[in-house]
């Protein structure tokens, strides 16, 4: 059931929305050759807490055990979403760096993922960070009032693959609020056969969030339960705002 937010809410909302938006800031300051990605960990919780809000991905729980053992995800290069931060996992030139970042402020959720040049990179990676975060901007263009939900979907997908590139199938976009994750999925395609999806409305608050890989949609998940990477080994970017439906426009949450 999607859940409709209040203007009072959405409010709440944005507060959460600016702390992330403050912690991707502070991040990509601190991204260069060398720095570990558990740095960039500990400077987002530190920047989260001092907010007054707590990290929504630490201790986020996975079917029971192995819950998330961190603050942000972390991924590097071929690693779609998920990464685990880590002492021993230097940022090297040339890498591309997803960083995923949650925060829960007076109960409501904000959440946004980018992806960032480690110093140079080369023309094919920029490319796939170009089509990645031109697949969200088209997608947030369709999320007004009146329009259908496979509008976003139809709209990410046909960005995507008229660059080129594939859309991940096994991971999606999603409803925020209360909780991280709500109704309804955001898909970044179209599936065969599928109807147009709900009425976007009011109060409707969504995390778009298109994953795109250069090579095969396919992934697979690494042996510690959470780290996602693409199964051919190629490259994958990682683009996401939260955004809410006020007045009958589009407003993204997490931004300064």
């Amino acid at each position: 059931m999607i859940v409709l937010k209040s203007k009072g809410e959405i409010a709440e909302m944005r507060k959460a929305g600016h702390i992330v938006a403050c912690v991707h800031e502070a991040l990509r300051e601190m991204i260069r050759p060398g720095i570990t990605t558990a740095e960039l960990d500990s400077k987002a919780a530190e920047i989260i807490r001092s907010y007054d809000a707590i990290p929504a991905f630490l201790g986020y729980p996975h079917n029971g055990r192995n819950d998330f053992p961190a603050n942000i995800c972390a991924s590097i290069n071929e690693e779609l979403v998920h990464g685990i931060p880590n002492r021993q996992r230097w940022l090297e030139a040339g890498d591309i760096l997803s960083l995923d970042v949650g925060a829960v402020y007076h109960g409501w959720v904000g959440d946004a993922a980018w992806t960032y040049p480690v110093g140079e990179i080369d023309a094919e990676s920029q490319r796939l960070l170009d089509a990645t975060e031109g697949a969200l901007w088209a997608g947030i263009a369709q999320a007004r009032e009146g329009k259908r939900l496979s509008d976003i979907s139809r709209a990410v997908e046909t960005y995507v693959v008229g660059r080129g590139f594939a859309v991940v199938r096994e991971y999606t976009g999603h409803g925020v609020g209360r909780k991280m994750h709500e109704d309804p999925q955001v898909l970044n395609y179209v599936p065969t056969g599928a109807g147009r999806g709900p009425l976007l409305r009011a109060g409707t608050t969504l995390a778009i969030e298109p994953m795109v890989n250069a090579g095969t949609w396919r992934t697979r998940t690494l042996s510690d339960g959470w780290t996602v990477i693409t199964a051919d080994g190629q490259r994958s970017a990682h683009f996401e705002h939260s955004i809410a439906i006020v007045d009958g426009q589009t407003e993204i949450l997490t931004v300064v």
